[in-house]
């Protein structure tokens, strides 16, 4: 049943390649893979090689960009089967992009969506524990992103880059591809300062400076400038490119309705980007609203991002995110079975975000994760609750400055 599983996957992959004429012979092709930071870095690298004169096609869990049309991605996948790559391939050349960039995923790969598709180039940010259920091990969701370095080395393209964190283990599999440009990259081995607000680092002499928090902001900026540098893009323009971006939607997003303290949503759904987070907001009293995303899958971190938070957050209230046809009270108190201490389980989730805004006082920050850009609520049966944390918040917010504008 498997074998056939994999031969229809892969004939479908292959036939809507052949369908759509081989778009991605056509254009040049970046994939973005890792377990945390592809939608940034997709984001941050279509910023620069726009800021540079090319015209880009973005397909990444946030949106669906081809040229100057972007439109939000409702389906819950950044790589999307049934042809869809192949399509999107083929609109951005009628659209005359010069670039497309999208994020590819190990799940995409086990469903051989990344064949048919001939890459120029491939990011590889990291890899953490994520999907272990689905794949069968740690060891198996390796293979199934470096399935994605593979379909680098069968591209007809020339010259082929690899881009790789030097600071993940995994590295140096995909550095020893045979490509003709391997480039590693470290933020450990980079001059850099980050905060809350921002920060910077030097990349070939050059200071980049951005308005995005935290260390991963530039763990995800550098793997973006590495291969924009290798591309020919001069080092002064990823530098104006990355000092205009403002916010990427749903990551670290910054929501703004005039409070006196920081409120932001992001899409952290693991341990290791819960820490990177909450460490981004070192200096600040956290309000945390936490639940752990999908029901039926990876229930062994749940525990975990519970204690996580226990260590870093003042406050925290449990909530409910993606319970699928599992019970959602079950999920909560497997998160909170990881804390030494009852925490505030409030199951409605605007509710949630209410309670923690009303908690916040000057200066502190409430960070409402797990959730990012995602546009619905997945309950049982296949049941979808339309569904905005950066829509929800800022109604919430409304609320708390008409009742504080009341005499």
């Amino acid at each position: 049943m498997e074998l056939l599983y994999s031969i229809y996957h892969f004939a479908l992959a292959m036939f809507g390649a052949f369908l759509y004429g081989y778009p991605s012979q056509k254009i040049l092709l970046i994939g973005v893979t890792g377990t945390k930071g592809k939608t940034s870095t997709v984001e941050m690298l279509s910023a620069i090689l726009e800021e540079a004169g090319y015209t880009t096609a973005v397909l990444n869990s946030i949106r669906i960009k081809i040229a100057a049309d972007s439109t939000s991605n409702e389906m819950r996948m950044s790589m999307p089967g049934r042809f869809y790559i192949q399509r999107f391939l083929s609109k951005a050349l009628r659209a005359q992009c010069s670039a497309a960039i999208i994020e590819m995923t190990s799940e995409g790969a086990r469903q051989y969506r990344h064949r048919g598709v001939a890459l120029d180039a491939l990011i590889f940010t990291n890899l953490a524990p994520e999907h272990i259920e689905s794949h069968g091990s740690y060891e198996k969701y390796a293979d199934a992103k470096f399935e994605l370095g593979l379909q680098l080395a069968r591209s007809s393209k020339r010259p082929r880059i690899i881009v790789a964190n030097a600071q993940d283990a995994q590295s140096t599999r995909y550095l020893a591809l045979p490509v003709e440009e391997k480039i590693s990259y470290s933020l450990k081995d980079t001059p850099h300062v980050s905060s809350e607000t921002g920060g910077r680092f030097t990349f070939d002499g050059v200071d980049i400076a951005m308005s995005l928090p935290g260390e991963f902001s530039l763990q995800n900026a550098l793997a973006a400038t590495t291969l924009a540098r290798a591309l020919g893009v001069k080092t002064e323009t990823i530098a104006r490119a990355l000092e205009h971006m403002k916010d990427i939607p749903g990551r670290a997003q910054h929501i703004d309705e005039g409070q006196d303290f920081t409120v932001i949503v992001d899409y952290a759904h693991t341990p290791d980007s819960l820490k990177a987070l909450y460490d981004a907001y070192a200096n600040s009293r956290k309000i945390c609203v936490l639940g752990a995303t999908g029901g039926g899958r990876d229930a062994w971190k749940r525990p975990v991002l519970g204690k996580i938070a226990e260590e870093y957050c003042a406050e925290i209230i449990l909530t409910d995110e993606d319970p699928y046809d599992e019970n959602p009270t079950g999920i909560v108190l497997a998160l909170a079975s990881g804390m030494s201490k009852p925490p505030t389980i409030i199951m409605d989730r605007r509710e949630a975000i209410a309670c923690a805004l009303s908690l916040a006082k000057t200066g502190d920050a409430v960070l409402i994760t797990g959730k990012g850009t995602d546009p619905c609520i997945c309950g049982p049966k296949g049941t979808k609750t339309p569904w905005s944390d950066a829509q929800i918040t800022r109604e919430e917010l409304e609320k708390i400055k008409m009742v504080n504008s009341i005499p």
